[in-house]
């Protein structure tokens, strides 16, 4: 048997189709893997050239359904519909139907174990090894680094307390940035928020800002991710399904339309088109009135980390960083509070990646960018006070506390050491800490709160600036107000009920958490040192070295559940007969498709009344200063203030960029 494994459609989350293959190829099945973002038309060729018995679709983006039928329907247009197709991801238990009735033969939804997977094709069903009678049982990190039953002052005798521990708010800031933390400050609420269009995020930013949320945290629809407008073919079924649809500045103004952008600080989770979505949200800031040096927005701008494990890239690896740079220089002299660039260990985690490179991968980014910066001849205390990171914490929570305790004196150090940085806020690692949705369940998904109720706490005992958390039904579908709600409660309770607040660094001195941080400081860096030995991060990244060892991660680490040497309650461990099936009672986001069909008409609209030779004039700028050198964030306020739409803005930079063809290192 032979099997094409495909990911259609815009996302780029690649980790379950990667592990999936690999299961398949271990068991002896012959598999083909062709990368992110295949065109239904391009997989039915593949598979017709590689002579495959299935396809497997990969499909996260909502669109799983009209993209199967294009690909049934091209395969019947070959005459090859004796190849069969078969659908896994993210799909609600109302659109199984819809897929067996168009042709799918089998469809396996979120949550179905690998094993079932597996047999679905060959003959038999991987069994669970005998756990045997030990007397103890093992256990060994994430980070692959083993655990003592007990630990004791013998544990820290290389430890220097001034060198390696010292005080919060002290060089070299194991303990915490800020000398007293969340007694000055509470760490901010900031939940991942949009869907729909751009007044139905709108609302539901109101909601939570009604409830005591004090902060957003952005999220935009694929095609918006992508730079490509909604009534562009490819955008068919994926306008508005996973976040908040953008076309052009209109739809930012109606988005912030009463929240007032020199009181509120938003989040902007976007990478590939950070430059011309943050020119839109400085725009709507100066229509507010509101002071540049007031304005407070974090565009994650991470592009290294899209490369690596999310697939929101659009052009080659070298204009990529060049519009990564434009943004931070622009950003460090016009708006002095944005935080231009959020290096997102997140992502990389959530591909696949342990936590110790998690941690490095994040820190080679950020050293990656400052060299990009100091390349252009900026000073690093210009703009390195406002590197910000976004980190993960879904784990074991003792490890999670010691991963951050040993990346921010990690980072200190680089940045004085490494690249001579003088101001202390230079030497800072303030971070987003939050959980992953990968951590959550589709079986029993009730127990997802508790899982986020000991994320939020892994948060705050790692010392959180921003805090963000998964939604219980996040394994289901985008989150309802009610989940979201849930999850905000539970960052507020605690804050304001657990004591987690109370002092700074309350573990610090543990005999396990001190030796802990110096083994986890040692992992990370090992991965780092390993990450130079590939040429560096960002040929490691053009090479697809680093991709291929996170997939490979990935799959160890489903091995590991699917074991059960990692436990997952309600999964495969304390489930009775069998694990629980998946909850019909949970409440799914129902997607209606005149949203997509009104965002095209405002689109349109948008098209008609703007001046359309005052945007082609700043659309032909854009592209001539693109050839050059300059910074491209000027041309690019300027087309924005026109109301060019942002796929104009994408083409514009793609005709003379081109675009980046991802290297399949699998």
């Amino acid at each position: 048997m032979k099997i094409l494994i495909a990911k259609p459609g815009l996302d780029g989350h690649d980790r379950g189709a990667k592990v999936v293959a690999q299961a398949l190829r271990d068991a002896g099945v012959e598999v083909v893997y062709t990368g992110l973002k295949r065109t239904p038309e391009e997989i039915v060729q593949e598979a017709i050239q590689e002579d495959v018995d299935v396809i497997g679709l990969s499909i996260l983006s909502g669109a799983h359904v009209p993209l199967s039928r294009r690909v049934l329907d091209g395969l019947r247009a070959q005459g090859a519909d004796e190849i069969k197709v078969v659908v896994g991801g993210i799909i609600p238990p109302r659109d199984v139907a819809p897929l067996l009735a168009i042709g799918v033969s089998r469809v396996f939804p979120m949550g179905t174990p690998l094993p079932d997977v597996v047999s679905a094709f060959m003959a038999g069903r991987a069994e669970r090894p005998d756990e045997g009678d030990e007397p103890m049982k093992d256990v060994r990190l994430h980070a692959g680094i083993p655990v003592k039953p007990v630990y004791g002052p013998e544990d820290l005798r290389a430890a220097e307390f001034e060198r390696d521990i010292g005080r919060p708010g002290e060089y070299p800031y194991t303990r915490g940035i800020h000398r007293h933390m969340y007694r000055e400050r509470l760490w901010t609420m900031r939940q991942y928020i949009g869907f729909g269009t751009p007044g139905e995020t709108n609302a539901r930013f109101k909601y939570l800002m009604a409830h005591g949320q004090d902060a957003l945290n952005v999220a935009f629809d694929l095609p918006t991710q992508l730079g490509l407008d909604s009534d562009h073919p490819r955008a068919e079924g994926e306008v508005g399904m996973v976040g908040m649809a953008v076309d052009s500045l209109a739809d930012m103004e109606e988005a912030f339309a009463g929240i007032p952008l020199d009181r509120v600080s938003v989040s902007l989770t976007i990478n590939g088109m950070a430059a011309p979505i943050t020119a839109m949200y400085y725009a709507v800031a100066e229509q507010q009135g509101a002071p540049p040096d007031r304005v407070v927005t974090t565009p994650q701008n991470d592009i290294l980390k899209e490369f690596v494990a999310r697939g929101t890239w659009v052009y080659p690896v070298e204009p990529s960083l060049r519009l990564v740079a434009d943004l931070i220089e622009f950003s460090a002299r016009q708006y002095p509070r944005s935080n231009p660039v959020s290096v997102c260990g997140y992502h990389i985690r959530e591909a696949g990646c342990t936590t110790a490179q998690e941690m490095a991968y994040g820190l080679a980014i950020a050293a990656a960018y400052v060299e990009l910066m100091q390349a252009r001849g900026m000073a690093v205390d210009d703009f390195a006070p406002r590197i910000s990171f976004n980190f993960t914490c879904w784990g074991k929570i003792f490890e999670e506390v010691a991963k951050f305790r040993a990346g921010r004196r990690l980072y200190a150090r680089m940045m004085r050491e490494r690249f001579g940085a003088t101001n202390p806020k230079s030497w800072m690692f303030r971070s987003l800490i939050g959980g992953g949705g990968s951590a959550f369940t589709v079986q029993e998904p009730e127990n997802n709160i508790v899982r986020g109720a000991y994320i939020a706490l892994a948060a705050a005992l790692s010392g959180a600036q921003t805090m963000a958390l998964p939604t219980y039904d996040e394994a289901y579908t985008i989150p309802s107000a009610k989940a979201q709600l849930i999850a905000l409660r539970t960052m507020q309770i605690c804050a304001e009920e657990s004591g987690a607040a109370d002092t700074v660094d309350p573990l610090a001195g543990s005999y396990f958490v001190e030796a802990l941080t110096g083994q986890m400081e040692q992992a990370i860096v090992e991965q780092m040192a390993h990450v130079e030995r590939m040429g560096g991060i960002v040929e490691a990244v053009k090479a697809g070295t680093i991709q291929a060892e996170v997939a490979r991660q990935a799959y160890l680490f489903e091995q590991r559940l699917t074991t059960g040497e990692i436990a997952k309650v309600g999964v495969n461990c304390h489930v009775g007969d069998r694990a629980a099936d998946a909850d019909r009672e949970v409440e799914l986001y129902r997607f209606d498709l005149k949203v997509a069909e009104a965002q095209v008409a405002k689109l349109q609209r948008v098209r008609r009344e703007r001046d359309g030779g005052v945007v082609g004039s700043a659309l032909r700028r854009l592209g001539e200063e693109a050839r050059g050198s300059a910074n491209l964030m000027p041309p690019i306020m300027e087309a924005v203030k026109a109301y060019a739409t942002l796929g104009e803005i994408a083409q514009a930079m793609k005709n003379v960029f081109g675009e980046h063809k991802e290297p399949v290192k699998w």
